[in-house]
């Protein structure tokens, strides 16, 4: 089998339909579109959101919550990642994403899940007090940058 041999399977392309060519061709004079109405008219374009004389979906639905504009977003790593280094090593950022915990450049925060077996010193931005417990009681310490 050669690449200029390759053809598609029976029934994968259809002819495009031609409408608005005369009566007997089933889409002759108003070409599918029916009689009157805004999709009838040339150049229509139409919103995702418009549902006709319908109550939009954005109108009918309860509005709930509040999303702050301005919120810190942070990538988070858990206690029990910082087993990966070495003993008394200092880890930050860049050590971080070497290891592979971490892949944005966003503020990191440090979580309390899992338990830690070294002494290490970390550099995050932020970190809960549970977290920072189990780190400074191995003899390791947080620093907040």
């Amino acid at each position: 089998m050669k690449l200029g041999e390759l053809k598609p399977p029976d029934g994968a392309k259809k002819k495009r339909k031609r409408v608005g060519r005369g009566e007997s061709s089933g889409v002759g004079k108003t070409s599918g579109k029916g009689h009157k109405g805004q999709m009838s008219r040339s150049g229509v374009t139409k919103r995702s959101w418009m549902e006709g004389g319908q109550m939009p979906i954005a109108r009918r639905l309860p509005k709930k919550g509040f999303n702050p504009p301005h919120r810190t977003i942070y990538q988070i790593i858990h206690v029990r990642d910082l087993n990966r280094f070495e003993e008394g090593q200092e880890v930050n950022s860049i050590m971080l994403r070497d290891k592979g915990l971490i892949s944005r450049n966003m503020p990191i925060k440090l979580l309390a899940d899992g338990e830690l077996r070294i002494p290490v010193t970390i550099k995050v931005n932020a970190a809960s007090e549970t977290a920072i417990q189990k780190v400074e009681k191995l003899g390791g310490k947080v620093e907040i940058i």
